[in-house]
């Protein structure tokens, strides 16, 4: 008999969280893993996501609405203390055996109903490892972490998630294939006053201060000074937070660079405004494992990132992309020149990533790693039983031999 596996899922946007989780689901042995989705809102783009997939969800029990990236106040945290016995008595009427938590907000939702129901509980990590839940939190109450980098992984210590955390890389549709030429053009209608040589270099990404987009404005300053001639654009795609799309459009202006920037919001699909672009530049700091940075090296655009947090564990410095300095707006407009300046590297790079991003990041592999997961978090039950509730040792060290 299958073994349930429970994904709840709190708020209505989608992220690239949701996006792996589609694909894990999508992968998951029915013998073995029967998974059950809740959704807190039974519409919006998480629901249109898991239709377009195929993947059969129902509506979760009434609770607290919670913002995405804002802490968790007094009032919604007694809410959510409230709540709990009501949802631990939903895991165990449906008999599940595992629940997958995805994000912050589904953790702060479900994971207190989890240990109550006896639920073993998966925490999926994809964010700082100085985040305050998977420092303390995650050590007294997560049966199993995975993280999405080894950058992303809680550091060791003698009160640490870091003995029960395994490394596994982010899924990714490695079948895709985009027509760039056809995606170039379609981006090129999106801005006005374009040349036959006009070059794009895109952003992609939520507008918040970690994947910083207002360097990436400076970066766009910097190509144009160096070489006034050239006709570059910055393309911004993605939800803006905190006024931050104001701030983009007042540095650009400052700049004088006003014409060059474009703020496009969120577009779907990714991949396909992706291979329109001529390179993909992420500035980012600390971030745990860009979605689009891999996507981007799946469709032919080549990528210039910043030399921080999960970037080095995607990126091979001038075999799959380029890494520069954190910080350096010069340093990322120059790596970027540099590249339009050769096709011939240009094509390499893309050519190596293309393959690299096939041979590591796909959907089945990915799947197959979490069933592990699955299989070892479920034996240590069985361990449990067998030896009167004492649970068998984990292992002591972060796993990431899935990815060696």
């Amino acid at each position: 008999m299958a073994s349930r596996v429970c994904f709840p899922f709190v708020g209505s946007d989608v992220g690239g969280s949701h996006v792996s989780a589609a694909g894990l689901i999508r992968h998951l042995d029915p013998s073995r893993f029967e998974p059950i989705v809740l959704l807190q809102h039974g519409r919006g783009r998480i629901a249109e996501l898991f239709d377009d997939a195929g993947i059969a969800y129902r509506a979760a029990p009434i609770t607290a609405e919670l913002v995405h990236g804002q802490p968790v106040r007094p009032v919604s945290a007694l809410k959510l203390m409230t709540a709990a016995p009501r949802l631990a008595r939903f895991l165990r009427n449906w008999k599940v055996d595992i629940l997958h938590c995805n994000d912050g907000r589904t953790l702060a939702t479900w994971a207190l109903a989890a240990r109550i129901a006896g639920v073993k509980l998966l925490w999926h990590h994809r964010g700082s490892p100085r985040a305050m839940g998977l420092r303390l939190l995650a050590p007294a109450i997560a049966d199993k972490v995975v993280t999405v980098s080894k950058f992303a992984a809680p550091r060791p210590g003698w009160y640490s998630a870091a003995p029960r955390t395994s490394v596994i890389h982010s899924p990714f549709d490695t079948a895709i294939e985009m027509d760039r030429r056809s995606a170039h053009e379609a981006l090129l209608g999106l801005l006005p006053r374009v040349r036959p040589d006009t070059r794009i270099v895109g952003f992609f990404g939520a507008l918040i201060d970690r994947k910083r987009p207002l360097l990436f404005v400076d970066a766009i300053a910097a190509m144009r000074r160096a070489t006034p001639s050239e006709d570059v654009r910055g393309v911004i795609f993605g939800q803006s937070f905190d006024g931050m799309e104001m701030r983009v459009a007042e540095r650009a202006a400052a700049l004088g660079v006003g014409d060059a920037v474009h703020v496009l919001g969120h577009r779907s699909p990714g991949p396909f405004w992706l291979a329109g672009c001529d390179l993909l530049m992420v500035p980012a700091v600390d971030e745990p494992f860009g979605r689009t940075l891999v996507e981007a090296m799946l469709v032919g655009t080549p990528v210039v990132a910043t030399a921080s947090g999960g970037n080095i564990e995607a990126i091979d410095h001038d075999r799959t992309g380029l890494l520069v300095p954190a910080e350096n707006a010069e340093a990322l407009g120059a790596a970027c020149l540099a590249l339009i300046a050769n096709p011939t590297r240009w094509s390499r790079l893309a050519v190596a990533a293309r393959a690299d991003a096939q041979s590591r990041f796909g959907e089945a592999r990915h799947a197959e790693a979490i069933m592990s997961v699955y299989a070892d978090m479920l034996a240590g039950a069985i361990a449990a039983d067998s030896h009167g509730g004492q649970v068998s040792p984990a292992r002591s060290h972060v796993n990431d031999s899935h990815f060696q």
